[in-house]
């Protein structure tokens, strides 16, 4: 259960979400001075609220004791389940290949890398998009080919949603809007954070409060990707640290970050072509392909494919 329904004040729980404190299970090991200093109030009122969320901790297992039982699936039917997922295509066979077939629904995938919305962008990969659905509907059914070439670039713009977001409890606040925004547009099939790690690099001194408010994000953004089937993708960014004598590239967020997520690709240079690596995957091999940055957006690498030197 997520903090925003507990049987509080608007007031606590907003102080709650701000701290941190997202779900019954960011509060299951706090004590009441604890609290009571995170969200700047007595300890008396923070005593109360773990008690309030105790109580409906225990509810929400016996709710969920019974949900477990009537809801159960068996190995054969979750088989066949994840072999019918949706895969989003990246436009790049390659890409796709080490991916298995596109980036997964009901999973998180993290891609090391930022970068700012342009709509002006956006605008010329709908119109590849388009074009390239256009092109596939020759080996569609006769019926298919019409509903294709009546896709329009705005048809695709109009499906994409953006939100702007300034500050951590933004995005903590945003995250947790999701699960009521995607249930109203049930069509979203891929939520992108770009990125998940930019302000907690820049506004955070408590590293253990960072710590919980990043658990509690991971988990959510897992249960919207089962739940909701869709996928999520965060961008995050690397850094250098001091490793046995000698500078490695390490991912942001530090190694209790490194968990969250399902899948993790690298994405890096190897002299003048860009490649993505499989660096982490319960169901992938480790494995990487040369891909391109195009004004069509992501395809197959092509030898024009070349990174500008810095000097």
């Amino acid at each position: 259960m997520e903090v925003s329904r507990l049987p509080l004040s608007a007031t606590q729980r907003g102080k709650l979400i701000s701290a941190g404190y997202t779900s019954l299970c960011s509060l299951s090991s706090v004590s009441s001075s604890d609290l009571a200093r995170d969200l700047k109030i007595s300890d008396s009122e923070a005593l109360d609220i773990l008690n309030v969320a105790s109580r409906s901790s225990r509810l929400d297992r016996v709710e969920g004791s019974h949900s477990v039982i009537n809801g159960a699936q068996n190995a054969w039917d979750m088989l066949h389940e994840e072999k019918s997922l949706t895969r989003i295509t990246t436009s790049s066979a390659d890409l796709d290949n080490i991916l298995g077939g596109g980036i997964s629904c009901k999973e998180v995938t993290e891609i090391d890398t930022e970068g700012s919305f342009m709509v002006e962008r956006a605008l010329q990969v709908a119109e590849a998009c388009v074009e390239d659905m256009l092109e596939y509907s020759k080996f569609l059914h006769k019926g298919m080919q019409t509903c294709q070439a009546a896709m329009q670039s705005k048809d695709i713009l109009g499906n994409i949603y953006y939100f702007r977001v300034c500050s951590y409890t933004e995005q903590i606040a945003l995250i947790n809007y999701l699960d009521k925004f995607i249930s109203e547009h049930k069509d979203v099939k891929v939520v992108i954070i770009d990125s998940i790690t930019f302000h907690f690099r820049q506004d955070f001194d408590d590293m253990s409060l960072r710590t919980r408010v990043l658990s509690g994000m991971a988990l959510k953004l897992m249960k919207i990707a089962t739940n909701f089937r869709l996928a999520v993708v965060l961008l995050n960014q690397v850094t250098t640290k001091l490793t046995e004598g000698s500078f490695q590239l390490g991912l942001a967020l530090g190694d209790s970050w490194s968990h969250s997520c399902t899948n993790r690709i690298i994405l890096y240079w190897n002299g003048n072509e860009r490649y993505a690596y499989i660096d982490k995957s319960p169901s992938l091999r480790s494995a990487s392909a040369p891909y391109s940055v195009t004004s069509r957006g992501i395809r197959n690498s092509t030898s024009n494919s070349k990174r500008a030197k810095l000097m």
